[in-house]
């Protein structure tokens, strides 16, 4: 039988969860930072981001997969003087 096209996609041995901003959050496997900033409806430009207390640039963030047990950091950044 094949499964690959099953409806729970994303669920089960595929899943990590991750800490999002100190909540866990369960995503796929494979899933970029990148990805979990659209999914959550961020513009890309509007938030900084950190994981496991590293700062990720906003064009390394499609490079940055998550990984089970990382700590995801989301965040205004300060601008002004």
């Amino acid at each position: 039988m094949n499964h690959a096209s099953s409806p729970a996609a994303g669920q089960g041995a595929s899943a990590i969860t991750i800490q999002l901003d100190g909540q866990p959050r369960q995503l796929p496997a494979g899933t970029s930072l990148a990805d979990l900033v659209a999914q959550i409806g961020h513009a890309p430009e509007s938030v900084s981001s950190a994981v496991n207390g590293d700062f990720v640039p906003r064009g390394q963030r499609a490079e940055r997969l998550l990984a089970e047990g990382d700590a995801v950091l989301l965040f205004q950044p300060i601008v002004g003087g």
